[in-house]
């Protein structure tokens, strides 16, 4: 009896459930097919090969997608397309909602101001072109009177449209002709009137080999790099590079010029040049000569003391993992960093280590000297200097060594040497063993050298409980 029950409850739920499912697909079928209804155009962007734009019955410009299903301006010129203005087009004409409907049968198209703008949409697997005319705009709502020439109603679509009609030429132009790779560069050459410099690439660090071989910025070379490959038209001043638009221009002897090398010996070329308020530029792969942001000649007209790497020593102070001061004739004051554990979890800790002991030391102390040098910079540099002895490094006052590990790197050693103090200046020289350079700094860091080791040692608080 009682599976008979059962039997018969799972039937109802079974008829229940079915019966749920079929009016939520009617329903799901009727609101399709409401939204089909509403509007004007219900394609595939995707199968949109081509659109066209003509306005008062004269073409304004036709894109295509080619091969590699990339955007092609081809009339009234050949160019290639900004993709994110293409797509976006097509999509707003692929999929078009209507408003409202006017008129079934409208008598008088041209009260309407039909066709103002038409647009003609090439389909996938269709012979004939969809066309769109556009008319005035609806003064109430600011929609915009429209209809498909393949249909007879009128109708309203929607207002924010006119942006994508009024588009011009320059507006879908790839503007971005000059791109190019920044992490393929491997070497930077500036030849102009007034600067003159070359950079090369070693593994993750710029360096200037011109006119000085120095330790280079790696921000200022990576934004000049970025603001390079960034230029952008603001004005196609000219479709072809000939001799005379070059001379025109002055890029037959320009201003600047910037010759990168990259990878697998390819060789890239910039030639920029200032005329009257416009800047203007090219490259040795673009048939292109265009004007763009007056920005670019405030990287190229940088000092090249201004692309030099100012800090004294490259590391992070939270990857040091031990620092040492020498001073003359006083014992060297070493500090470690160490994995400890407590309450079950690991943590890393600072030990002073002195003949052969080991002692818990004061963090801050030593992550604030660590934090003082990791931001240490240059006021000045001493290039090619004559002897060490000149400014007390020969036997400086005192060496500082630490030793770091970078993320997914071997440890690293740095070790800088402090010469004498100009009282007067309140500067300090400094030799960071792995350059020929020297730094000259503000002195103020001195101020927070410990004098023995004890000064770095935990201090315990006894009011702890």
């Amino acid at each position: 009896m009682k599976f008979r029950t059962t039997f018969i409850l799972l039937g109802i739920l079974v008829i229940l459930l079915s019966s749920v499912i079929l009016l939520e697909h009617r329903s799901t079928r009727v609101q399709e097919k409401k939204e089909q209804s509403e509007k004007l155009t219900d394609f595939k962007a995707s199968d949109i090969e081509k659109i066209s734009l003509r306005v008062d019955n004269q073409t304004s410009f036709t894109l295509s997608k080619d091969e590699k299903g990339s955007w092609q301006i081809i009339e009234p010129i050949e160019a290639e397309a900004d993709d994110y203005e293409a797509k976006s087009l097509v999509e707003n004409f692929a999929s078009l909602r209507m408003e409202k409907v006017v008129e079934k049968q409208p008598a008088d198209l041209t009260a309407y101001e039909i066709p103002k703008k038409e647009v003609l949409l090439w389909i996938k697997d269709m012979s004939q072109p969809v066309v769109i005319q556009v008319g005035m705009e609806n003064p109430i709502d600011n929609t915009l009177y429209a209809r498909r020439t393949d249909r007879p109603e009128l109708v309203l679509i929607p207002g924010y449209l006119r942006y994508s009609l009024d588009k011009k030429l320059f507006d879908l132009r790839k503007k971005d002709i000059l791109k190019f790779a920044t992490d393929q560069v491997e070497e930077i050459e500036l030849k102009s009137s007034e600067v003159n410099w070359k950079i090369k690439r070693q593994k993750d660090s710029w360096y200037l080999v011109q006119p000085v071989a120095a330790l280079a910025s790696k921000y200022q070379v990576d934004n000049l790099l970025d603001n390079l490959s960034r230029l952008r038209a603001r004005e196609f001043l000219a479709e072809e590079k000939t001799p005379e638009n070059l001379k025109q221009f002055g890029l037959d002897r320009p201003e600047f010029t910037i010759n990168l090398s990259l990878r697998e010996s390819q060789q890239l070329s910039f030639f920029i040049n200032r005329q009257d308020s416009k800047v203007i530029a090219t490259n040795s792969l673009s048939r292109k000569i265009i004007e763009v942001e007056s920005q670019i000649i405030n990287d190229l007209t940088r000092k090249v003391s201004d692309l030099r790497e100012k800090k004294v020593a490259q590391f992070n102070s939270w990857e040091v993992v031990a620092v040492s001061l020498k001073k003359k004739d006083q014992p060297e004051i070493l500090a470690q960093k160490e994995l400890v554990k407590e309450k079950k979890q690991e943590t890393e800790k600072w030990f002073l280590l002195s003949g052969g002991a080991k002692e818990p030391a004061d963090e801050s102390k030593i992550e604030s000297l660590l934090r003082k040098l990791e931001y240490l910079e240059a006021q000045d540099f001493i290039d090619h200097p004559e002897s060490l002895s000149s400014f007390g490094l020969d036997h400086p006052r005192l060496v500082i060594t630490i030793k770091h590990k970078p993320v997914d790197k071997e440890e690293q050693i740095i070790e800088l040497l402090v010469g004498s103090e100009d009282q007067k200046q309140l500067q300090v020289v400094i030799k960071n063993r792995d350059f020929d350079y020297l730094f000259r700094v503000d002195s103020a860091f001195l101020q927070q050298l410990p004098e023995k080791a004890e000064d770095w040692k935990q201090v315990e608080n006894k009011n702890q409980i």
